[in-house]
């Protein structure tokens, strides 16, 4: 079995959290979904776990809190995109779906193009084109 990646997010409003995922073209598995979360699938190896912060909490040890809706950021999620253009379009589709641009779209280095998005909760995620014919790599 491929190993998978399925980050849990905290939400504050369930319905409006998946929205925006659904607005970016990802899709939600109801097997593995609920009133309390939704399942949204990205890749077959990649599912984003919307949680409502209260069920979010029953994961937590006695005395943690959830992170929402703070200026603090303790993770930048990175989701690679295939071209210069997917990057775009995630910005695009961000924006039109209730969430926001976290840094503009820019040539980071050269061959690596990328931008951030914030979802409505404040959960930055990374898109990023690398070119595979850039170079700048050592030779060891």
């Amino acid at each position: 079995m491929e190993r998978m990646i399925l980050p849990n997010l905290p939400v504050t409003d369930l319905s409006k959290a998946t929205d925006f995922y659904l607005g970016l073209g990802f899709t939600k598995n109801p097997q593995f979904s609920s009133e309390d979360c939704s399942a949204i699938v990205i890749s077959d190896t990649i599912v984003v776990m919307l949680l409502q912060q209260d069920f979010f909490a029953g994961f937590l040890n006695e005395g943690d809190k959830p992170h929402v809706t703070s200026e603090a950021k303790e993770v930048l999620n990175c989701l690679s995109c295939e071209s210069r253009g997917e990057v775009d379009s995630f910005v695009e589709k961000a924006a039109s779906s209730g969430g926001t641009i976290y840094t503009a779209a820019a040539e980071h280095m050269p061959g690596m193009y990328g931008a951030s998005i914030a979802d409505p909760d404040g959960h930055v995620w990374e898109l990023m084109w690398m070119d595979p014919g850039a170079g700048g790599g050592t030779d060891a």
